[in-house]
């Protein structure tokens, strides 16, 4: 065609414009296009599948981070109502989990929560009172962790809950065996008193003392639930434990948290390489002893957390590691222990484990006491025959139902999960489980939590892959200080202090808030074709426009939206 030839376009009429100047684009469908559609979800942060009483994390720390440090408590709280306590000594399996160890350092979630937890004591904040009084009883014996978080639960639930202690006080293993250098009884004090204002009714120095009572406990009440830890400490065969030098640490650590420690002589050896030997090592070097503490395991293995071994080891504390105890004889200076070098090998199932001699490894070591601290086994010996147990412990389910109708267990005396935190997380599922029980009985059905049509549920973890990073700079952990290491011993204060509230801050900035959306509206400014619209607390995609791009995902800074694939 020649230039002449080709068409010349019509003039343009008066009042005509090109179409993209008035009209809009919602005649052009873009979501025939795409192979995958963006959905708003939430899903379960890694922290909160690890967290042993299943708490919020994630909502707890993004109100924190907006100075709103009640409802933060109050978050916390609904799932562990000792958040102080559980900030100090929790094992926190919640930051081995994080998602930001793989980017730089886990975020300081037990120290956030014990800041949170110490608002609460400063502020003398209390639970509400339960919105309604049950007629239904409940009996829970023990006042341990596990016993006072079921009675928590069941009490802010509105049930009359009888607690049933055989100690003069409440706490259990808070109070009898952890000292006070880790977890202020002022502290402990606080967050008890707390539960107990609810109304528990608290019968102390009151101890099950053997089937019968049992029985009349069931016949009295609607449901019991058994939380009597594990009090029958475990021996060595090869100590004679009617010796003066030979001392149980379960003893030792009640008697020395009393303020009652035991005279042991200048030298002493702690047999064992949880926290409850190194909580009496810590106690006996503090009790002027020269303390050495002899484990089986490697240092790498050792059930204690790292942070106890640091701190043994800075306040003097000698540890033998890969090593275990063949005999001790009386020898004219004091006992002689002997030794021999081993690997330790751990079992398919926690506490079993295989021990391999190295040859050649024998040696001795001279103390003037030992005391033995290697686990404790649960007294069963009250328990009505029939009652299922395994491997020592009463058999609960996943529930912590026992085998006989109405009664439930949880903590030491049925789990070798041997930590507050678990224990509290059990002591929770029952009382949940009892609340559905009593429920049925009263002829009602469970109680729903409402969910936003506008957001998927999911039950996958967050992975890291899915945070948008761009948005998270790296910064340090932080890190709260430590006493000195002569001043604790002089002091008998509390070891690890808290964090001042511009760390505390700051640290909250670091959670990448991992399946919980913070409302950013990221998904809505970056969709190239304005298919994400807020909707009542989540958003909706717009299945007509949605192409399938991907970048409201990519742009998405707690990975609360995901692409879902679909077939057509």
């Amino acid at each position: 065609m020649s230039e002449t030839q080709r068409p010349v376009a019509p003039p343009a009429s008066a009042g005509t414009r090109p179409t993209w100047t008035h009209a809009t684009t919602e005649a052009i469908k873009t979501g025939t296009w795409r192979a995958a559609l963006a959905r708003h979800i939430q899903a379960p942060s890694p922290c909160h599948q690890a967290c042993p009483v299943n708490g919020d994390i994630a909502e707890w720390i993004g109100l924190a981070r907006e100075r709103d440090f009640h409802s933060a408590w109050q978050v916390l709280a609904r799932h562990n109502p000792f958040p102080a306590i559980a900030g100090r000594i929790c094992h926190h399996p919640c930051e081995t989990a994080c998602n930001r160890t793989g980017y730089d350092e886990a975020l300081s979630i037990c120290k956030l929560e014990r800041f949170v937890g110490d608002q609460a004591l400063e502020q003398n904040w209390s639970f509400e009172a339960p919105p309604q009084e049950l007629a239904q009883r409940v009996a829970i014996v023990g006042g341990g962790p596990s016993g006072l978080s079921a009675a928590f639960q069941l009490r802010r639930r509105g049930y009359a809950v009888t607690l049933y202690e055989s100690q003069p006080e409440l706490g259990g293993l808070m109070r009898y065996g952890i000292p006070s250098y880790r977890l202020s009884r002022e502290v402990l004090d606080g967050e008890i008193a707390r539960i107990v204002a609810l109304g528990v009714q608290v019968r102390c120095s009151h101890p099950l003392a053997d089937a019968d009572a049992l029985a009349d406990l069931q016949r009295s009440h609607d449901a019991v639930y058994l939380a009597t830890g594990a009090a029958v400490p475990k021996r060595l065969p090869v100590l004679d434990y009617t010796q003066p030098w030979v001392t149980d640490g379960a003893a030792y650590l009640a008697a020395a948290n009393a303020g009652r420690a035991l005279p042991l002589g200048r030298r002493v050896v702690v047999v064992g390489g949880g926290s409850a030997a190194l909580d009496a090592a810590r106690s006996a070097r503090r009790a002027g002893h020269a303390v050495t503490l002899l484990a089986l395991e490697a240092r790498n293995q050792m059930p204690a957390q790292a942070e106890e071994v640091t701190e043994a080891l800075e306040e003097g504390i000698e540890v033998v590691n890969s090593a275990r105890l063949d005999g001790a004889t009386v020898a004219a200076d004091g006992v002689t222990l002997a030794c021999s070098r081993v690997q330790f090998v751990p079992g398919a199932q926690r506490g079993q484990f295989s021990l391999v001699p190295v040859e050649g490894g024998s040696f001795t070591l001279q103390a003037d006491a030992i005391v033995t601290s290697i686990g404790a086994d649960p007294a069963l010996a009250q328990l009505p025959p029939g009652w299922a147990t395994e491997r020592g412990l009463l058999h609960a389910d996943r529930q912590q139902a026992t085998s006989a109708p109405g009664v439930w267990a949880g903590g030491d005396v049925a789990s070798m999960a041997r930590f507050v935190t678990e224990a509290v997380g059990m002591g929770k599922r029952a009382a949940l489980a009892i609340d559905r029980a009593l429920r049925q009985a009263r002829g009602e059905g469970e109680v729903s939590t409402p969910v936003s049509p506008w957001v998927q549920p999911r039950d996958e973890a967050v992975p890291l892959s899915a945070i948008s990073i761009f948005y998270h700079p790296k910064n340090a952990r932080a890190h709260a200080p430590l006493l000195g290491a002569q001043e604790r011993l002089a002091s008998g204060s509390e070891v690890q202090l808290g964090l001042e509230i511009e760390q505390a801050l700051a640290e909250t900035e670091r959670c990448f808030s991992c399946g919980t959306c913070i409302h950013c509206d990221n998904c809505v400014i970056y969709c190239p074709d304005m298919a994400v619209q807020p909707r009542d607390g989540g958003y909706t995609v717009l299945t007509d426009y949605c192409k399938g791009c991907g970048l409201c995902v990519q742009e998405c800074p707690t990975g609360s939206m995901a692409m879902q694939e679909e077939l057509r």
